[in-house]
């Protein structure tokens, strides 16, 4: 079923690190090696070969309309008959940055870079610069890329891998991250009474996807919005996965609370290499060339990527786009929850809007210590045996389902189903 996948990884494997370029590819938490895609459309990818999957990764996160959507292809075409990279400004870089400024609120300037880490890298350096401080909070499970100050305590893959740290991360550097529970006000509030005056910036998840969909509860984001600004420090939302995904404002808009530097990726290139990070005048004004906190990258504001992105800010303001996709994902939500109901199995899930994640725990996931109550070894015979039944979901435990406006309801219904076939082979051991 898996054979030429099979193949292509042992080659890949004696020229890639683990045969993958990037860990979250890689299937050892699930006991399998990786599937290597041939192409997808809309709903659905294809491997190698020939197999067929309902596709709920949608590439970690960008296919909010799925694969190949045409507009965004004529979009790219168009422009690659004019050149992929000049090196110097064009108009739909400042098209695509206008679309950000116009629906997010909080953002009175943007500056693209090429991917969700460099983003979170650059927002960071920015407000210990804008602050004159060094020391940050992050929340354990909130995974913001590979940047040194964020590998402490990280989710997604490191917690698959089994590795809360990174060797070749310096000691002098991880004591200036301050690492706290999720969702807990009280333990917040105890390192600003005793630390505040040194804290650059508070930079989460507001909705964190990388232990899992874990929604922030009990007016949280409110109390950050609150605490840091007593105290004079940055609030960052990494909305990297939750941009342009929970509504046309991200999860600013969703919940009502304004940040102040923003960082976005996925959704803004459509599923081209992108990131940007933006944020209120004042503190923009600190990015070189206007101001001395500098930041740089030769293939920043790609016109590639920015033709992608600018159709995909086009199309999520089509009427109607973010009532359909809660409308899909609260039937896939509520499907599973009932097929989970039947049994006498350890489940629970998370949602919010077309975030999705099944835990195998009892317990309410609130935080990454409940997240990582959940049994990953139930959790690898759930992948595959869903897999068999031509549903692709992420390879952890750890991440989310991700539900595009392309997953049908035929699509839905045969997920549910699926999942309850899985399920009770799972129950019955």
């Amino acid at each position: 079923m898996y054979k030429r996948s099979r193949e292509e990884y042992e080659r890949a494997c004696q020229y890639l690190p683990g045969g993958v370029n990037s860990p979250a590819r890689a299937f050892s938490s699930v006991r399998q090696q990786p599937l290597f895609i041939d192409r997808a459309e809309d709903s659905r990818i294809y491997d190698i070969d020939g197999n067929e999957y309902i596709d709920f990764v949608s590439s970690w996160g960008p296919m909010l309309f799925g694969h190949c959507q045409q507009d965004v292809i004529a979009a790219v075409a168009d422009q690659l008959k004019r050149g992929t990279s000049f090196g110097a400004p064009t108009i739909v870089e400042t098209e695509m940055a206008a679309e950000i400024v116009e629906l997010i609120p909080s953002v009175d300037r943007v500056r693209m870079v090429n991917s969700g880490t460099e983003a979170t890298m650059s927002a960071l350096r920015l407000a210990r610069g804008y602050t004159g401080r060094d020391k940050v909070i992050k929340f354990t499970g909130n995974y913001h890329g590979h940047g040194d100050s964020f590998l402490i305590k990280a989710g997604s893959g490191p917690a698959t891998l089994g590795l809360p740290d990174s060797p070749g991360v310096p000691e002098e550097l991880a004591r200036l991250t301050i690492s706290v529970p999720y969702n807990n006000k009280d333990y917040v509030e105890k390192v600003f009474q005793e630390q505040g005056e040194e804290i650059a910036a508070v930079i989460l998840e507001p909705v964190a996807a990388n232990m899992g969909v874990v929604p922030p509860r009990d007016n949280f984001l409110e109390f950050l919005r609150e605490i840091t600004e007593e105290y004079g420090t940055v609030l960052i939302f990494d909305e990297v996965i939750t941009g342009f995904r929970l509504a046309p404002g991200g999860a600013q808009q969703y919940y009502g609370v304004e940040a102040d530097l923003t960082c976005l990726g996925k959704i803004i290139g459509a599923g081209l290499p992108v990131g940007a990070y933006g944020g209120k005048e004042e503190i923009m004004d600190e990015v070189a060339p206007v101001g001395p906190v500098y930041q740089a990258g030769t293939l920043s504001g790609n016109p590639l990527a920015m033709a992608a992105g600018y159709q995909m800010m086009k199309l999520i303001q089509q009427e109607g786009v973010y009532d359909r996709l809660e409308d899909k994902s609260s039937y896939l939500a509520s499907g599973i929850k009932k097929e989970i109901s039947k049994l006498e199995i350890p489940c629970s899930i998370n949602r919010v809007g077309s975030l999705i994640s099944l835990f195998f725990t009892g317990t309410e996931v609130v935080d990454y210590q409940t997240a990582s109550s959940s049994d990953t070894e139930l959790y690898a015979d759930y992948f595959q045996g869903m897999l068999k039944r031509g549903i692709y979901l992420a390879p952890s435990q750890f991440e989310a389902m991700f539900v595009s406006l392309k997953h049908s309801q035929e699509d839905l219904d045969t997920t549910i189903r699926a999942a309850g076939e899985v399920l009770q082979e799972i129950s019955k051991g």
